[in-house]
């Protein structure tokens, strides 16, 4: 069986209703369990003290704003490869998450950050690269919306999309690129002696993969919702002209 099967929309449909309760159950299941064992169960940080807890809203919420816009690199590249409309309404439909994900990155980073460095805001490498990114994602549904042909949208999307892809790996990698700045390093990495300690780090990836599971869920369900769209749209033009 070829993964190219699932470009089929009868196929994504079938396969992605059959999916698409579990990994929603899943992805509660994880939000609840990491979002309660981390407010409520994990100690104050001996610098940070409570603050340190928005944690686990602020970096599942962060990763996943840029590794939505990897998705979409990738299913706009199918598209402009493979002409696969599943894949270029994939990537319509992530857009409005990833857009929803990078708001709550900010927001919680500003709350994060006044009583840290003392304001909601500075022009820190990684924040003013995220803030970028958030203008790239309103950018990219704007031009979705202005293009009433699908398929030249598609096409001028995902060229924006590949532009944007610096930005999202600016947004990953800044700290790593400039040492100056007040945002602190990765709260994850390979390297241990990075990482935030155990007891924060536990719940901080079970709310991750809360987060992830969640995007993959309403990925799954707006793309169903796009390509009923685009049929109930082909329907109307043939019965016009008819």
């Amino acid at each position: 069986m070829s993964i190219w099967e699932y470009a089929n929309p009868t196929r994504f449909m079938q396969t992605s209703g059959k999916l698409l309760p579990t990994v929603a159950v899943l992805s509660l299941l994880c939000l609840v369990i990491g979002l309660i064992w981390g407010f409520f169960f994990t100690p104050d940080d001996y610098r940070q003290g409570s603050t340190v807890k928005i944690i686990y809203l602020h970096v599942p919420s962060a990763l996943m704003a840029i590794n939505a816009w990897l998705m979409m690199l990738v299913t706009s590249l199918i598209w402009l490869i493979r002409r696969h409309h599943v894949s270029a309404l994939a990537a319509k439909a992530a857009a409005p998450i990833g857009l929803t994900m990078t708001v709550i990155a900010l927001i919680t980073g500003a709350i994060w950050g006044q009583p840290m460095w003392g304001t909601y805001w500075a022009w820190d490498p990684r924040l003013t690269s995220f803030l970028i990114l958030f203008l790239f994602y309103l950018g990219y549904m704007a031009l979705w919306a202005a293009i009433e042909n699908p398929d030249t949208a598609a096409d001028l999307t995902s060229v924006l999309c590949l532009v944007g892809s610096v930005f999202a790996l600016l947004s990953r990698y800044a700290v790593n690129f400039w040492n100056q700045g007040l945002h602190q390093g990765a709260s994850l990495s390979l390297d241990k002696e990075e990482n935030v300690a155990d007891v924060f780090y536990l719940p901080l990836l079970v709310s991750i993969a809360g987060f992830v599971l969640l995007f993959l869920a309403l990925v799954l369900l707006r793309t169903r919702t796009e390509i009923r769209i685009r049929r109930a749209g082909a329907l109307v033009a043939r019965e016009r002209l008819s």
